[in-house]
């Protein structure tokens, strides 16, 4: 079996010096950020939802063809203000009255994501922000409900009906909040929810729209059919021309999912079943989805129409840290190495070192060279489960 990579990438496994690594493919990210300048001509701006990958060198790559960043607490909003330039955008469930000093120096935009959340904290908030209100629109799109925001008892947004209410009743409401914000679908190709989104919204809330500067339309769409980007482009114009009101998307899985590759070596090879069950070096605990969700990861190497059936499984004491059944032209040695592709988003910022097992050193490929950008070890490892130098020695507690 080949170590190289045979149709999702150029460069060749048996470069890097060691696995499991996560690679990313920095050419891919630019040229599908490149697909958003003539919308961005048209007045939609967008703000890459850091969420899916923070890594540094990644916000640095996408700064020039952005006008911002997504984020979702304190640490992701000091992260992004390291990246010079841009608005930064923030909505989440978490926030609490102790981040709000620090992410009001790094946000420009903060929409909160329940009434009550408002009314305690938009008062801590200094005066040049601009505050917005997430919507749960209650129209569902997702098939899966562990992906669906406006499934039953949704956590995340505001019901039109209480907004309304509040707004007519609420003077601090009115006087402060200036956009609105939404997200309704997970890793869609079309675009028909936002239309049916937004033509919901704008005749229900009509009484507000006055008052609104900008609407934020949330993320979970992906840019792999350039003619839908039309549909985006359509509505985006309509909100400035008969509204005037400023259209932000934050693409994030979008921007960076096709660009990153896992890599793996063979450990170990079990033949006792009909079918040979190969351990690799990595595991469900560097691409947590796969677990979470069931997903089978794609490979990286084309698989045969009729081929050798094996079963990937990562290395932890998890019985279910299994990949899935996979096609190769023959079964994987001890020693070999393979990839998954379309990993660059969810997988480095939930990986864990489950078992004692190493966090993926981190690649960038520019087309012609594999660059390290991080490595993690085991001074990382204790680290983590290190007291810290100046904690009480001897503190306990009593109960009873």
């Amino acid at each position: 079996m080949s170590g190289r990579l045979q149709s999702a990438a150029m460069f060749d496994l048996d470069r890097l010096p060691a696995t499991p690594a996560f690679v990313y493919d920095e050419r891919r990210i630019v040229a599908t950020a490149r697909q958003l300048l003539p919308l961005r001509r048209g007045g939609l701006k967008f703000c890459y939802s850091i969420k899916a990958l923070p890594l540094m060198p990644v916000l640095h790559l996408l700064a020039p063809h952005v006008d911002g960043f997504s984020v979702s607490s304190a640490f992701e909003a000091r992260l992004a203000a390291m990246v010079p330039g841009g608005v930064r955008h923030i909505t989440s469930p978490g926030l609490r009255q102790g981040d709000l000093a620090e992410i009001g120096r790094h946000c420009s935009h903060v929409s909160f994501n329940s009434l009550g959340q408002f009314s305690r904290l938009h008062s801590v908030l200094r005066p040049g922000i601009s505050c917005g209100i997430r919507l749960n629109p209650e129209l569902s799109f997702a098939a899966d409900e562990r992906f669906d925001p406006c499934r039953s008892y949704s956590k995340l947004g505001v019901r039109i009906p209480d907004l309304l209410t509040a707004w007519r009743e609420l003077p601090e409401l009115r006087q402060r909040i200036r956009g609105l914000h939404f997200h309704t679908v997970f890793s869609s190709d079309d675009f028909t929810p936002l239309q049916r989104t937004l033509d919901h919204l704008l005749e229900q809330l009509e009484p507000i729209l006055p008052n609104i500067r900008w609407i934020n339309l949330g993320g979970g769409y992906l840019l792999n059919h350039p003619e839908a980007l039309n549909t985006l482009a359509d509505r985006s114009e309509r909100l400035l021309r008969d509204f005037g009101i400023e259209p932000v998307f934050e693409p994030g899985n979008a921007l960076v999912g096709s660009s990153g590759y896992l890599a793996a070596t063979v450990i170990d090879r079990i033949d006792h079943w009909d079918k040979p069950v190969v351990v690799l070096d990595t595991g469900v605990n560097h691409l947590p989805e796969t677990f979470e969700y069931q997903r089978r990861p794609r490979p990286a190497w084309a698989e045969p129409a009729a081929g050798s059936t094996a079963i990937l499984a990562g290395c932890s004491c998890l019985a279910g840290d299994v990949f899935g059944e996979y096609q190769f032209e023959r079964v994987p040695e001890v020693g070999d190495r393979l990839a998954f592709c379309d990993v660059g988003a969810y997988s480095l910022i939930k990986a864990n070192r489950f078992n004692g097992h190493d966090l993926p050193t981190v690649w960038r490929w520019d087309g012609e060279r594999l660059i390290r950008v991080k490595s993690f070890g085991f001074e990382a490892f204790r680290d983590q489960w290190t007291p810290d130098a100046d904690s009480e020695a001897g503190l306990s507690c009593s109960f009873g």
